[in-house]
């Protein structure tokens, strides 16, 4: 699948509610991999105009009826806490990113493959 059919796709929570989309996806080139989204949520929870970015990880894409649909398996209130990013700030560094994975409970993609 390419990056471009990503990118700008909308996103939904597990109760199917319209969260966002996707603004940007992050490379590590690295790993070989992609590190995490940046999604904008608009005006959803009153979390403004700022990128979130979440692991990839946490994110489900599945095909139904001919249409994809992208389901970020993050509880509201979770969400309601996570911190939001000016889009100049990114890429994230690897402090910044450690700790985005730990707030959605998921651990550092980098720190499995150490292992």
């Amino acid at each position: 699948m390419s990056v471009s059919t990503l990118k700008g796709h909308n996103v939904v929570n597990k109760a199917k509610e319209d969260l966002g989309k996707i603004e940007d996806l992050m490379i590590d080139l690295e790993n070989d991999r992609i590190a995490y989204a940046a999604l904008s949520f608009g005006g959803f929870l009153g979390m403004g105009n700022k990128l979130f970015v979440v692991p990839w990880k946490a994110l489900e894409l599945r095909l139904y009826e001919n249409a994809m649909i992208i389901t970020l398996n993050v509880d509201k209130e979770v969400l309601k806490k996570a911190e939001g990013f000016d889009k100049d700030k990114l890429p994230l560094t690897n402090e910044e990113l450690f700790k985005v994975y730990t707030h959605y409970g998921y651990e550092p993609y980098w720190k499995i493959h150490q292992q």
